[in-house]
């Protein structure tokens, strides 16, 4: 799964650290979130978005590949 986590982190002057500590992560979570190597539960995406003030759908970004895998 992509995500514009890193973009949208930058938009709003956040660390991975910063991220992190809001959403109750470890910054390797952000890092590996940010690479598409680990997908989140509901729960995590929605803290993500909320705190990155966007969308879980502007967060994260669907593929049809991603969903026939699933």
């Amino acid at each position: 799964m992509k995500t514009r986590i890193k973009e949208l982190r930058a938009r709003e002057g956040l660390t991975q650290e910063e991220l992190a500590r809001m959403v109750g992560v470890r910054r390797e979570t952000i890092l590996f979130l940010e690479k598409g190597k680990y997908n989140p539960s509901l729960k995590l995406a929605y803290k993500i978005a909320s705190a990155l003030k966007a969308g879980i759908d502007e967060v994260f970004l669907f593929e049809e590949e991603d969903l026939q895998n699933s």
